[in-house]
């Protein structure tokens, strides 16, 4: 035990001041290395695994929301962009027609005064930096468009952008249908360099004509590309918030059940040093009790045989006739030693117990008890459907054994009862006494350490699962009961069991 005891205490973990330093590496190379982890890491994995999982699936589910809710967001604002955009085309379409409305309206379809009037009309109606009209007729050629004046007089029909769709056919398709819109990639007028455009085109079908004017989505698409980088900007600061949230509870259930372990560790060596004495205590109590069972019976029962045999040699070299009556002495004190030895051999292991079982040797035991005290005693057991586990057996019998001398040194009882009885739920032993009863401590009033023996007790009770109950009665005596469950019964159909065989 004393070999345990110092393993247990020179673990690094256990050393005041050590273990906090070296819990986190040792955990670290033992995950890494796949060692047997020992129980106060599992506990930490246990305890930090659900936390870690949680809070990842936290900052992907809150990314993800907030990408798609962003995402939308982003694209209702573009929308809504768009058709302001759309809605300045069609402004600025109306705002032409009524430029060239009385011309137009006049005119015939093959007037060319008119329709070179209104050309000049349209091509002046400038706007912004890139902003202009243009027109095509119903067969593709362009006839105006004042800031690309390398397309006019030149037919276009089966011209497309660079993502391959059609866009002088489709401008005359809308056209020719009354009106309406269409993006497409174009070259900007003041740099050339290709951009997203949306044109709004009308059909002046007198002169098959298809008038419209574009504005490009340069500024929408700067917009939403900046919008876009500020969501992820704040989803990237949420993740970082989050993960540092996830490290602060996972640095916070280190620590905390680090402190739990250091403080554990101390409480249970504070434990493991008082159960080792409370041992130490047991062991040479134990050791006294032999001792002085063998001075004061064997020692003494040894010295009358030694003088009777003595006694009849020297009548015997004499020709006493008493010779022989020293010699039946001397034998007879030889058999009272040899009942001792049995009696201190039957206290420290009754092998009644192992042979016939838990019944016969409290019977035995308590028959003992009455006839060296003198107090009256009752003992009432029926024979079990199911034996009674080793450990059992020596528990309860421990048990009254323990309580017998208690009874004997502090109660003062003339009657005494043992009974024990198999239940539905265990079986229970129950002893109880006529004496003073217990004091309100709970121990008896006789010395510091006369508690060692309850403390004994109920630890037996406690280390194979069951209960003991100790109690007083009114008007005097006191009550032990130790009640141990089903899990400690032996099935009777079991190995070595026997039919009839009592605990």
């Amino acid at each position: 035990m004393t070999e345990d005891r110092s393993t247990f205490i020179l673990r690094p973990e256990s050393v005041p001041g050590t273990g906090e330093a070296h819990v986190l590496p040792s955990f670290l190379q033992r995950l890494k290395s796949g060692r047997h982890l020992s129980y106060a890491q599992k506990i930490y994995l246990l305890a930090t695994l659900p936390l870690i999982f949680a809070a990842v699936a936290i900052a992907v589910l809150v990314v993800d929301q907030s990408r798609a809710l962003s995402e939308r967001e982003i694209a209702g604002l573009e929308a809504e962009m768009i058709a302001a955009k759309k809605d300045e085309l069609r402004n600025y379409i109306n705002l032409a027609r009524t430029a060239f409305g009385f011309i137009y309206g006049n005119a015939l379809p093959d007037d060319e005064r008119a329709k070179t009037e209104v050309a000049q009309i349209l091509a002046a109606m400038l706007y912004g930096q890139d902003g202009y009209f243009f027109v095509y007729d119903y067969d593709g050629t362009n006839l105006v468009a004042p800031r690309q004046t390398w397309l006019i007089n030149r037919n276009w029909v089966g011209l497309g952008d660079s993502e391959g769709q059609p866009v002088v056919d489709e401008l005359i398709r809308i056209a020719r249908q009354g009106g309406g819109y269409h993006s497409y990639v174009w070259p900007k007028p003041s740099n050339g360099i290709e951009s997203r455009m949306v044109s709004y085109v009308i059909g002046l079908q007198d002169w098959r004509w298809a008038v419209g004017t574009g504005v490009f989505l340069d500024d929408i698409l700067g917009s939403v590309a900046a919008a876009r980088a500020e969501t992820e900007a704040r989803i990237n600061r949420t993740f970082r918030w989050i993960a540092a949230i996830a490290f602060g509870a996972v640095l916070l259930v280190f620590v905390t059940s680090t402190g739990i372990t250091v403080r554990e560790r101390k409480l249970a060596d504070v434990k493991l040093k008082a159960l080792t004495q409370r041992i130490i205590d047991t062991q040479e109590e134990e050791r006294g009790r032999v001792a002085r069972e063998l001075h004061d019976s064997i020692s003494q029962i040894l010295v009358g045989v030694r003088y009777a045999l003595d006694l009849a040699r020297r009548r015997l070299t004499l020709g006493d006739e008493r010779a022989g009556a020293s010699l039946d002495k001397g034998v007879a004190h030889l058999n009272g030693a040899i009942s001792e030895v049995r009696r201190i051999s039957r206290d420290l292991r009754p092998g009644v117990l192992d042979d016939l079982g838990l019944g016969p040797a409290l019977q035995t035991l308590v028959e003992d008890f009455g006839d060296r005290t003198g107090i009256k005693t009752e003992f009432d057991t029926v024979v079990f459907r199911n034996r009674l586990g080793k450990d059992a057996k020596i528990a309860l019998y421990r048990i009254a054994q323990e309580a017998l001398t208690n009874i004997e040194k502090h109660s003062g009882a003339t009657r005494i009862g043992l009974s024990v009885r198999g239940y539905s739920s265990g079986v229970v032993m129950r002893i109880e006494d006529n004496g003073c009863g217990m004091p309100k401590s709970g121990k008896s009033s006789n010395g510091p350490d006369s508690g060692l023996g309850l403390r004994n007790m109920a630890e037996r009770m406690d280390l194979l699962g069951g209960s003991l109950n100790i109690r007083s009665v009114r008007g005097g005596g006191t009550v032990i009961e130790a009640h141990l469950p089903l899990s400690h019964m032996l099935s009777a159909r079991g190995p070595g069991a026997t039919k009839g065989v009592s605990a």
